[in-house]
């Protein structure tokens, strides 16, 4: 079954040339079943990409999901136009009182700010408590992961003497765990991050490590007291999606050392080769799956005490 999006949406045209399924919302509403509620909060600057990286992930399965753009209320995007913001984003404020079966936090570009120095943290730890409330699973990327371990557990994120910037192999931790279905023993994963959690200052807190790098450290945690995983790394990137930041510091001057394991020989005038995507399928698919296996058929059922205790939950 398909993902739902507008069919003026650009990752529509972008995923139905690329062989993903996709339905307009004229479609979606003639099909006897209920969709999953999916909503993307997305902090990236670029919009767009973002949006059409995470939609390609969550479509692959054969599930109808019913995506939900969301932004945060008073924060403007000043690198995606405004009349895309305004045609496909929800503030935030404006979604509360909604229920969803799932919800993905993106990750931001400002790991170098002091959590309450983020200008829309006050309404982001509104957010990481609503989803308790009102969310089934969340899954938090990059920054949105680190910020929610901090918010519900307190574990710091600590600034790295060098970007971690390339592509790494993270092993499995937990061959069993529902979420790595399907992985194989390690996997290829793309990384861009000036900060680290720590796997002691996690593990102390009750948080178990799925995926883990020498290199990089923990990638993928799952923080079952609250129906959450976060993932610090970045399946969902596109294949160009290191040479784009990559090239964009070199022309601006920025030091840089070019991304390991992304280009055949750590040559970057060789096009970089997707190592990554199967794996993301996986992880987005499993995590999917299991969405679809426990929410409540009943909306109104997800976060009340029946839904949190384990109680009230059947498969749709």
């Amino acid at each position: 079954m398909p993902i739902t999006l507008p069919r003026s949406l650009p990752a529509f045209d972008v995923l139905d040339r690329e062989g993903v399924m996709v339905i307009g919302e004229d479609g979606a509403a003639r099909q006897d079943i209920r969709p999953l509620r999916i909503a993307l909060l997305n902090l990236m600057p670029m919009k767009i990409a973002t949006e059409t990286q995470f939609a390609r992930l969550i479509g692959a399965t054969p599930l109808q999901i019913d995506l939900t753009l969301i932004r945060m209320t008073e924060h403007q995007s000043r690198h995606t136009a405004p009349e895309h913001m305004e045609a496909f984003y929800q503030p935030f404020q404006k979604v509360r009182d909604q229920r969803f079966d799932g919800l993905i936090v993106t990750g931001s570009p400002i790991e170098h700010l002091d959590y309450d120095e983020v200008s829309y943290w006050d309404e982001m730890r509104e957010v990481m408590d609503w989803t308790q409330t009102h969310v089934h699973r969340t899954f938090g990327v990059c920054w949105g992961g680190m910020a929610m371990a901090w918010h519900f557990h307190r574990v710091a994120k600590h600034l790295l003497p060098a970007k971690h910037f390339g592509c790494d192999r993270a092993r499995v931790e937990v061959p069993d765990s529902p979420w790595l279905r399907g992985f194989s023993d390690d996997a290829m994963v793309p990384v861009s991050r000036w900060t680290e959690l720590r796997r002691g200052e996690l593990e102390a807190k009750g948080l178990r490590i799925l995926l883990e790098s020498e290199r990089t450290g923990p990638c993928l945690v799952e923080d079952a007291g609250h129906r959450a995983l976060y993932v610090f790394n970045h399946f969902e990137y596109d294949t160009d999606t290191l040479k784009r930041e990559y090239d964009r510091d070199v022309a601006n001057g920025t030091p840089v050392e070019i991304p390991y394991g992304y280009y055949t020989d750590d040559d970057p005038s060789l096009p970089p080769v997707n190592r990554w995507r199967s794996h993301g399928h996986l992880l987005y698919g499993n995590w999917i799956n299991e969405i679809y296996q426990t929410t409540p058929y009943d909306t109104a059922l997800i976060g009340t005490h029946s839904h949190r205790m384990g109680e009230g939950p059947v498969p749709l």
